[in-house]
């Protein structure tokens, strides 16, 4: 699908701009010293990434790339929506935090990029946008160095499966198809009214696993968790991680999270 690219920026155009003073992502707090990364990445990363060369893969408007770069790393976020880099890089003044934000497609990265990185970071809802994962898994190994990591936490597929209301299963488990949908409102704006078209994939955990296998990384952790850290899903419920969708408290595979490392 060629213009799926089109599709999908125009989408984040409009979302990054909707999001960036949301309540959802709470810019006062950050602007404040919020870290805005959650325990069941930050359980992989560790706190101390001082003098790390990282970049951080699709980075929406760069609230866990600055996060980053207050735990010391020398960070770079890459983010296919123009508006989402002019919003990092606002937010990049408003904190007076080094980092440096770049506007690219992640799959073709290669074309910005020279170095070689210590970390790369993607987390939440990021792979749903890409037809498929083999060049990701290429490119995410080619910018590594040797012994340097890829921390990934994201949505478990499961997830993707149900209906927005969690009432029935909607879409197979298995990438057969893009899903070319018109939508209103997000999970950080649901009062906005105008209507988007957005194209994305489901990718079972095979299709993530075997693409960094495939690109030559050693996976070293996986985990999978029965709470999102946000409230993002219809019918969710509150618990001491995060949250869970109501009646499948506990019984839903919701997140999980990956850390490969290059031989």
């Amino acid at each position: 699908m060629s213009d799926y690219l089109a599709i999908n920026r125009n989408f984040w155009n409009h979302r990054a701009e909707q999001h960036f003073d949301s309540e959802f992502y709470d810019n006062p707090s950050f602007l404040a010293g919020r870290n805005s990364l959650n325990a069941i990445e930050l359980d992989i990363l560790g706190t101390d990434l001082s003098n790390q060369q990282a970049l951080h893969l699709m980075c929406h408007f760069g609230q866990d790339t600055l996060s980053l770069a207050r735990m010391g790393a020398i960070v770079t976020g890459i983010d296919l929506s123009d508006v989402a880099i002019e919003k990092a890089n606002l937010l990049k003044e408003q904190t007076g935090l080094p980092a440096t934000f770049i506007r690219s497609n992640v799959l073709a990265i290669d074309e910005h990029l020279q170095q070689s990185y210590d970390l790369i970071f993607s987390s939440y809802g990021t792979i749903g946008w890409l037809p498929e994962l083999s060049r990701w898994g290429q490119l995410i190994a080619k910018f590594l160095k040797p012994g340097a990591r890829f921390v990934f936490a994201e949505f478990h597929p499961v997830v993707w499966m149900f209906d927005d209301e969690f009432t029935h299963f909607q879409y197979p488990y298995f990438n057969r198809a893009a899903y070319i949908e018109d939508s209103q409102g997000s999970y950080a704006a649901p009062e906005d009214e105008k209507v988007h078209a957005s194209a994305y994939w489901n990718h079972s955990l095979a299709d993530v696993i075997q693409a960094l296998i495939n690109a030559g990384l050693t996976i070293t952790h996986f985990s999978e968790h029965d709470y999102s850290p946000y409230d993002c899903f219809a019918k969710t419920v509150k618990t001491e991680n995060g949250f869970q969708i109501k009646d499948f408290e506990g019984k839903l595979p919701m997140v999980f999270a990956i850390e490969a490392v290059k031989g």
